[in-house]
């Protein structure tokens, strides 16, 4: 017997849990369906920022001196797989034509209108969630072990607070030392201070669901590949069928939407982790990205998280945690690291698009599809703000974000 819903939401993911939370507050009678349970894929291993300064996504390096570091493909911050290059060097020219500053700073005016919101949507969530001590208001540190560096970012983040309102406090060595005393090896710091940090970001993924089950939504696993137009899900409880359905299924999004008829410019930046023990007495109280070479120390309920930047991979090559080994003993130089607490790295893939800008909206050719993917290394950031972009889109209430800039007609 098929059971019957207003919504389908496939993907259980940070982006799927909180479409369904929003969907299913707004009287809406929701399944969220996924193979696994929430957070346990690419929600589960992030740093933990939500970045309220992030208004500018990341770009591709642009410089002759970056493109020739990045080319040897040993940089601690960057690698790739050269077997997949002519796979994804068609998404790589997109992607590098949308990084020239002009696009970049226009594309940046769009984006900020959801960084904006990222926040406070996710204290919002959080505190309705009865989980608002999972959030930590301390702000991120960007860290720097060379004065270039430290002026060069100095002088970005003056241009964002005056452009964006992006809050952030400037340290020597000193300064920073007051506020780490663990660090060391540094000439300085900023402090962005308006975002706020997560100590298990799978954990909050799962108490948004777990509030969602709460509003009478249901949670089912099952295979979000078979659904059909109509919109019909099988699942390990029989088959479900919805009035709409939302694709929310991060780096798999784009196999769905092949099968549907839509080529979506989806590519992914692998990323692994690891965590360690702090030395005896060692202590780091925000997240901490070295600058000069990419990689975060984040304090976590596991340890100090330690993630790498990007790998430029197909999804489903192997794992080649080779990042993780390179950046291990630069993490050791500036704070006092233990043994690692984890058997093996952990490894996910962040949805990718050309422009640098998700995917929120209707199907052009479907009636009642939506889609809401493509948000690179800002899932945990945005969340929240896509799942109420896209339940009011859903429910025809007026969107409090323009729309128009994420659609899928613009590909």
């Amino acid at each position: 017997m098929t059971r019957n819903f207003d919504a389908l939401v496939l993907g259980a993911g940070i982006i799927g849990v909180s479409v369904a939370v929003h969907l299913q507050a707004r009287g809406r009678a929701v399944a969220l369906i996924d193979r696994r349970t929430p957070g346990e894929e690419t929600s589960h291993g992030n740093g933990g920022l939500i970045q309220r300064e992030g208004v500018y996504p990341y770009a591709f390096p642009r410089s002759l001196g970056a493109l020739l570091k990045y080319a040897g493909n040993r940089a601690p911050d960057v690698r790739y797989h050269a077997s997949a290059l002519p796979r994804v060097a068609p998404f790589l020219a997109r992607y590098w034509g949308h990084s020239a500053p002009a696009r970049h700073a226009a594309i940046a005016r769009h984006y900020a209108t959801l960084i904006e919101h990222s926040v406070t949507e996710h204290r919002t969530l959080a505190r309705m969630a009865g989980v608002a001590d999972m959030i930590r208001p301390s702000g991120w540190i960007k860290a720097f072990r060379l004065a270039a560096t430290q002026d060069r970012e100095l002088r970005v983040s003056e241009e964002w607070r005056r452009d964006y309102g992006v809050a952030y406090e400037a340290y020597d060595a000193a300064g920073l030392r007051a506020i780490e005393p663990h660090l060391s090896g540094l000439v300085g710091a900023l402090r962005y201070t308006d975002a706020d940090t997560v100590g298990d970001p799978g954990a909050l993924v799962r108490a948004y669901a777990a509030y969602f089950e709460k509003l009478g939504g249901t949670l089912i696993k099952g295979d979000a590949m078979s659904l059909d137009p109509g919109w019909r899900v099988d699942t390990d409880v029989g088959p479900v069928q919805g009035s709409a359905a939302v694709v929310a299924m991060g780096p798999w999004a784009g196999d769905l939407g092949r099968r549907l008829g839509y080529r979506l410019p989806l590519a992914v930046k692998r990323g692994y982790h690891m965590h360690y023990a702090a030395q005896p007495g060692a202590r780091l109280a925000h997240p901490v990205l070295d600058a000069d070479n990419g990689f975060l120390l984040a304090p976590m309920a596991r340890g100090i998280r330690v993630t790498t930047g990007a790998e430029f991979a197909l999804r489903d090559a192997p794992r080649t945690p080779a990042q993780v080994a390179a950046v291990e003993p630069l993490a050791r130089e500036i704070f006092p690291l233990g043994g690692p607490v984890d058997n093996e790295a952990w490894m996910g893939a962040r949805p990718c698009t050309p422009d640098m800008m998700p995917i929120i909206g209707p199907a052009p050719s479907h009636s009642r599809l939506w889609f809401a993917c493509g948000h690179a290394h800002h899932g945990l950031t945005l969340g929240p703000v896509t799942g109420r972009l896209i339940a009011e889109m859903i429910t025809g209430a007026e969107p409090f974000v323009d729309p128009a800039p994420y659609a899928m007609t613009r590909f």
